[in-house]
C-alpha cells in the first residue's frame, strides 16, 4: 500500500488473500478473483496492484478477467523509480531495468504481438513477426544501456581515484526506504536534497562534504534506499550506485526506528548488503560489518533519543529536530580516528609543501618549531602515512 500511495494512486480498496497454491494461470484462486472482480466494477477502479511478482500470462488472464490495467511489485516499483529518477545516471539505470522487466513480458500472450511484417531484402519470405521485432529492439538497447553504465561506472570509479587522492574519508547512508537518509543528509550537510515523506525520494546518489568537530573533512553520500523483495534486476540495475557503499569507510545505517516493522526493515538491509558482498564479483568487501554503524532516526516520534533503546552499536538521532547530530558527529570522529595511525616527523622549515600536506590530510596533533626543523606530531590514515614517507 505504501508503494502505490507514494506514486499517487488513491487506494479505493485492499484485500490480502491467503494462497493454499500458486495458480499457473492468476496466481489466485477463483473465488479470490471474482471477489475482487466484484470490487473493481462497484468502485470502478481502473488499476490494480497485486503485490507479487506476476508471470505475463497471469497479468494477462487478470486484466481480462478484471477489465483494469493489473501490475505487480516490479512493475509498480519501477514506475516509482521512472518518475524520482533526475541525473543521466538514474535515468539510465531505470531504463536498463524497465527494459530486463519487459523483455520478460515479451511471450505470445497478446495478439498484437503476433502480427508478421513483411521481409526484408530481395529474397523476402515469411518476415519477422511483432514479437520478435520488439525482442530484438529491446535486447540491441539494453546492450546501448549496458555499455553507456559502464562509462559511468568507469567515470565513477576516476572520482573515487581522486577522491583518494585529496583523500577525505567516505561516509555513505544507507537504510529501508523512507527512513529519512536524506533528512538527515541534508541535516548534517545543509543541503537541500529532495526529502519527502514517500518511498523512493532518492534515487541519485548525492555527496557533499562536511566538517566534524575535529576539524576533519568528510565526504557524506546519500543513496538510493532499500525495500523488503527488491527484484533482481533492479539490485543489479543500480549496481552503480552501490557501489558508493563498497567505497565507503564508514557505512551509516539509518533506520526508522519507529516503524513498526523496524526490524523486519533492518533484516532486509543487512541482507541486500550481505549480497552485495557474495559472488567473485561482489562489489563490497566482506569486511563491510566492521565499518558499520546503526543510526536509530526518527526518535522524536518516540518522545526523543532519551526513549530510544540503544546498544554499543547504535545511535538515536532525530533528523528533523537536530537532537543527537552533535553526538553522532562525535562518533564519526571516534570511529574514523580509531583506524588511523599517529606518526611524528621533522621536517625543514623551508618545506612549507609538506607542512601544508600534513595539516590537510591529517590531524597535527603537536608541533614544535625550532630554527633547523619543525617537529610535527599528526595522525594519518595508514595509507596516508605511506604516501608522505614515499614523497620524493
Amino acid at each position: 500500500m505504501g508503494l502505490a500511495a507514494s506514486i499517487g494512486l488513491t487506494i479505493l480498496h485492499q484485500a490480502i488473500f491467503p494462497l493454499r497454491q500458486r495458480r499457473p494461470s492468476t496466481l489466485m484462486g477463483e473465488g479470490q478473483v471474482d471477489m475482487v472482480r466484484e470490487e473493481i466494477q462497484a468502485q470502478s477502479i481502473t488499476v490494480a496492484v497485486v503485490d507479487a511478482s506476476l508471470t505475463p500470462v497471469q497479468q494477462r488472464n487478470l486484466e481480462k478477467e478484471w477489465g483494469c490495467k493489473v501490475i505487480d511489485r516490479t512493475g509498480l516499483i519501477l514506475e516509482i523509480f521512472g518518475e524520482r529518477a533526475r541525473t543521466r545516471e538514474g535515468t539510465l539505470q531505470v531504463e536498463l531495468a524497465h527494459l530486463e522487466y519487459q523483455r520478460t513480458r515479451l511471450v505470445r500472450s497478446w495478439t498484437h504481438l503476433e502480427r508478421q511484417r513483411g521481409g526484408f531484402g530481395f529474397l523476402g519470405g515469411p518476415g519477422e513477426s511483432q514479437i520478435e521485432i520488439d525482442r530484438r529492439l529491446i535486447g540491441e538497447r539494453i546492450v546501448k544501456l549496458k555499455k553507456e553504465l559502464e562509462q559511468v561506472r568507469r567515470t565513477r570509479g576516476l572520482h573515487r581515484g581522486a577522491r583518494a587522492r585529496v583523500p577525505y574519508p567516505v561516509v555513505a547512508l544507507v537504510g529501508y526506504t523512507n527512513a529519512g537518509k536524506s533528512t538527515l543528509f541534508n541535516a548534517l550537510t545543509g543541503a537541500e536534497v529532495y526529502a519527502q515523506d514517500q518511498l523512493f525520494a532518492t534515487l541519485d546518489p548525492t555527496m557533499r562534504a562536511i566538517r566534524l568537530h575535529s576539524g576533519r573533512m568528510v565526504i557524506l553520500s546519500d543513496t538510493v534506499g532499500f525495500i523488503s523483495d527488491l527484484p533482481t534486476q533492479l539490485v543489479e540495475a543500480f549496481r552503480a550506485t552501490l557501489e558508493e557503499v563498497a567505497a565507503a569507510d564508514i557505512i551509516l545505517h539509518v533506520r526508522d526506528i519507529s516503524h513498526p516493522d523496524t526490524s523486519s526493515q533492518r533484516a532486509d538491509v543487512l541482507g541486500v548488503l550481505h549480497d552485495l558482498a557474495s559472488g567473485p564479483d561482489a562489489p563490497l568487501d566482506e569486511a563491510w560489518q566492521g565499518r558499520l554503524v546503526e543510526v536509530l532516526n526518527k526518535a522524536d516520534l518516540l518522545g526523543g533519543i532519551g526513549a530510544v533503546p540503544v546498544d554499543g552499536q547504535a545511535i538515536a538521532v532525530s533528523a528533523l529536530t537536530g537532537e543527537g547530530l552533535d553526538e553522532l558527529r562525535d562518533l564519526l570522529d571516534e570511529r574514523l580516528a580509531a583506524g588511523m595511525v599517529m606518526a611524528s616527523y621533522n621536517l625543514a622549515p623551508s618545506d612549507g609543501a609538506g607542512i601544508a600536506w600534513l595539516y590537510q590530510h591529517g590531524e597535527v596533533l603537536a608541533r614544535d618549531d625550532a630554527d633547523d626543523a619543525v617537529h610535527i606530531t599528526v595522525r594519518l590514515s595508514p595509507a596516508n602515512k605511506a604516501r608522505f614517507e614515499q614523497r620524493s
